[in-house]
């Protein structure tokens, strides 16, 4: 019997993106099997993870002691604050140094020319420069370069990567957006002045992304901030109830397509 091939969009959303790993941890329960992942910023983060063998209870237990302190490395600011080279190098081990084209599974990784506006695929190449790239909040992260291109993160040009699943050539596709906007959110730096005003820009686009996926899956997790990386264990847990809401239409879902190539 011939067998749909599921493609995976994991949203941007700083570190309510924890809630991916509920939602993997959910679909590897229910032997939903994923054939495909793409990601933007944090998406692009637990995408590569995945996709280089870590297993959910590693994901948890290392999102678990995550702690900015020991990632983040400041600079003199000129085209950002935060040097990214520590985060890179925790990338890279938890990816096994590996390429993108060496993976487990088929991965795309989207990051944003700064110069173009045009979005950018990892297809191939060092994973760790391609997620470094993904996940470079304008304004925070010094932007990656690469080949020439001043990259950034790849929620400013594609939040949910539903197209490039389907590009990479899915048959269902499943969208998680874990974006959201905090109304009334407590505005002290920099840095909650720069993620707020990105959130206020994405919060129009969930619809399309809703439209353009087989099943659209948004855990809520507006309260949560997306820069503290705190409440990790209530942000997988949503990630998790959200998924579970879903698995019936996922399961139907697959059954329809098995039926139609019989």
């Amino acid at each position: 019997m011939a067998e749909p091939k599921i493609g995976l969009a994991l949203g941007s959303g700083g570190a309510r993106g924890l809630a991916h790993i509920g939602v993997l941890k959910v679909l590897e329960r229910e032997n939903i099997p994923i054939s495909m992942i793409a990601g933007s910023s944090i998406g692009s983060l637990v995408a590569a993870f995945y996709a280089s063998g870590q297993n959910i209870d590693t994901m948890v237990r290392v999102s678990q002691k995550f702690k900015r302190k020991y990632f983040i490395d400041f600079t003199i600011p000129k085209l950002g604050f935060i040097a990214g080279n520590r985060i890179k190098e925790f990338i890279r081990v938890f990816t096994y140094q590996k390429r993108i084209e060496d993976l487990n599974l088929p991965l795309a990784i989207i990051a944003t020319d700064l110069h173009t506006g045009e979005k950018v695929i990892f297809r191939t190449g060092d994973v760790a420069k391609a997620v470094r790239a993904s996940i470079s909040i304008p304004g925070i992260f010094i932007p990656e370069t690469y080949q020439g291109r001043l990259l950034v993160d790849g929620g400013v040009s594609d939040r949910v990567p539903v197209s490039v699943v389907k590009e990479m050539g899915a048959d269902l596709v499943i969208a998680v957006d874990v974006a959201g906007l905090k109304k009334n959110a407590e505005i002290i730096t920099i840095y909650d002045v720069i993620l707020q005003s990105i959130d206020i820009m994405q919060v129009e686009l969930a619809e399309a992304r809703a439209l353009q996926s087989d099943i659209y899956i948004r855990p809520p997790v507006e309260k949560y901030s997306s820069y503290a990386f705190s409440d990790i264990d209530e942000l997988i847990l949503k990630g998790e109830e959200a998924t579970e809401k879903v698995i019936p239409k996922i399961k139907q879902m697959i059954g329809m397509w098995e039926e139609s190539y019989e």
